[in-house]
């Protein structure tokens, strides 16, 4: 696990002299490797100080400073917790806008205490339900870092490296520039004078696509590894923040529990290790992956909420029997306490989730992104639970279809504009138009907006023929949407037929058409056309209307929408 230790490390960043250290009423635990301590009674003044060996720790008076025996010396503040200072072969990159990394927007006045083990230096940082540590291990530029949050008594949804204006580049879609970018949403999302849209929420991607987000110079690079998001919210195909820059700084998540698009509730615990990685220009090692990361050395810290791999458990599954070789297949576990995945393989559908919490899950299998199968399993501590074949049952592309346009996999992903929108916003000048309509036979899936709503697209067209015999049936009309945006829901309209408004599933209630994200919860709209709607004539088109209803209001890309997976009338 442990990277080479550079042959030049950055020299040590010296404190005051030990008579000018200020070190209020608080205890600082001393452990092997220090060189001496000096404790004097009432005042609880305690001095660290150089070790012979460049990894170790010392006090400047308002915060403690971490060598980490490589080319990393950052500082932790003793009266808050922030991350105040990272210094990589003698440059700084941390903070700006007078303020430095952090849990949310900052504690505050918190308990901070050090102590070093061996190889090992941990910060510990408490503010009522919130506990950050922060760790360096000898000759590795890297901060480890856990967040256990005890309940929702604070708001704690990230953790945010900042760094400083002009460090990295500031090129990509989740980047601006504020001297010249125009706001056009919320105060957040941003268009460019060339007609390209900006965001911190356009990172694109998902949390089970990603080990690690960050910047580089190419000859020096800033990472957050990911944790394994076990006390995240949300499944493995969750959208978040990841990262943003512009010209007055950059920033890098660690997503804790994130509202927006959110369609879980939160879960309480340890969340952690997430690596902040220093390199020299490339991508951080994969044994820093959380399904790779070598933990054994953390086991003995003691870590409010840590549990090491002999508390933990596996699921392995032999196969999936009914997979559509044309998609992926994730199986997910979710409990209120922590969430996992495993992919399945493509040829058999055997999967392996080690590592996980004890407990019972309600197992998930998903064709693409789409729930296709549910079942229940016990975690158990030091052993597998091994499952036989699972037998997909519920895949709603089986069913006989006159037409259908896309498939059914949980996504819009086939639909216009699909791809864009994970990344940019509905206005952005890439995108193409978002009206037009669609005749079935003639490439309606490349023609079907991947989203309708209200104030802009609202009564997209599709039109079709049936034979005699489909034109003398009832048939139903399938819609599946991936999520909606106040309560957005599409009632539809065949020739002069008009359907019931329909009743409005349960979504997050915030944006997510606008943000990056279609991820919401999947739903199907079933609708019970008669025989007597349909055009008599065979030579005529059938015209369906999709009108989207809500008793809610908006305007423009924020008036009600819904995102769509697939519609098929069944034969």
């Amino acid at each position: 696990m442990s990277q080479p230790i550079p042959s030049a490390p950055s020299p040590r960043q010296p404190g005051p002299p030990p008579s000018h250290r200020r070190v209020g009423r608080r205890k600082f635990i001393v452990g092997a490797g220090a060189a001496a301590g000096v404790a004097v009674a009432g005042g609880a003044v305690l001095v660290q100080q150089a070790s012979a060996a460049t990894f170790g720790w010392s006090d400047d008076g308002s915060n403690y400073v971490i060598d980490t025996g490589a080319s990393l010396v950052f500082k932790v503040s003793k009266s808050t917790g922030d991350l105040t200072s990272l210094v990589y072969r003698g440059k700084e990159y941390e903070g700006y806008g007078g303020k430095h990394s952090h849990v949310e927007s900052g504690l505050g006045a918190s308990t901070v205490t050090i102590k070093q083990s061996g190889s090992t230096i941990l910060v510990k940082v408490v503010h009522g339900a919130i506990t950050q540590y922060y760790a360096a291990h000898s000759g590795q530029n890297n901060v480890y870092l856990w967040t256990n949050k005890a309940d929702a008594s604070f708001t704690a949804t990230r953790y945010i490296v900042r760094l400083k204006p002009g460090v990295f580049p500031n090129e990509g879609s989740d980047s601006w520039i504020e001297a010249s970018d125009t706001i056009i949403e919320a105060g957040d999302v941003w268009s460019r004078s060339d007609g390209t849209t900006h965001s911190k929420h356009y990172s694109g991607k998902r949390v089970m696509d990603y080990d690690y987000i960050g910047f580089t110079t190419g000859s020096a690079g800033l990472w957050i590894v990911r944790s394994n998001h076990e006390k995240a919210s949300g499944g493995p195909f969750y959208r978040s923040l990841l990262r943003h820059s512009n010209d007055g700084g950059a920033g890098l998540y660690e997503i804790l529990h994130y509202n927006q698009s959110q369609t879980e509730a939160e879960r309480f615990g340890l969340q952690g290790p997430y690596v902040l990685a220093f390199t020299d220009g490339g991508a951080p090692s994969s044994s820093l992956y959380a399904k790779n990361l070598d933990t054994s050395w953390v086991d003995g810290l003691g870590i409010g909420g840590w549990v090491g791999k002999s508390g933990r458990g596996k699921v392995a599954g032999v196969g999936i029997s009914g997979q559509d070789t044309n998609y992926p297949y994730t199986v997910g576990f979710a409990s209120s306490d922590a969430q996992y995945w495993a992919a399945a393989s493509s040829s058999t559908g055997s999967f392996s989730c080690p590592d996980m919490l004890p407990g019972t899950y309600t197992l998930t299998v998903y064709k693409g992104e789409l729930a296709v199968h549910t079942q229940s399993v016990t975690v158990t501590a030091g052993s597998t639970a091994a499952l036989h074949t699972i037998t997909v049952s519920n895949d709603s592309s089986k069913a006989v279809a006159i037409w259908r346009i896309g498939d059914w996999d949980g996504t819009p992903g086939e639909f216009k504009n699909a791809k864009l929108m994970t990344y940019a916003h509905p206005s952005d000048q890439r995108a193409s138009s978002w009206k037009g309509n669609v005749v079935i036979g003639s490439n309606e899936t490349a023609s079907f907006p991947c989203y309708i709503w209200k104030d802009v697209n609202d009564g997209i067209l599709v039109y079709f023929k049936l034979t005699a015999a489909q034109a003398a049936a009832a048939h139903t009309l399938r819609i599946g949407v991936t999520t909606a945006y106040i309560n957005g829901r599409p009632r539809i309209t065949v020739n002069d037929w008009v359907s019931a408004i329909p009743s409005a599933p349960s979504q997050p209630s915030t944006r997510s058409l606008t943000t990056g994200s279609y991820r919401g919860n999947n739903h199907t709209f079933t609708y019970s056309v008669p025989a007597s709607a349909w055009k008599t004539d065979t030579s005529q088109y059938n015209v369906l209307k999709i009108n989207i209803v809500s008793g809610s209001t908006g305007s423009a890309y924020l008036s009600p929408g819904t995102s769509f997976d697939c519609l098929d009338l069944l034969g």
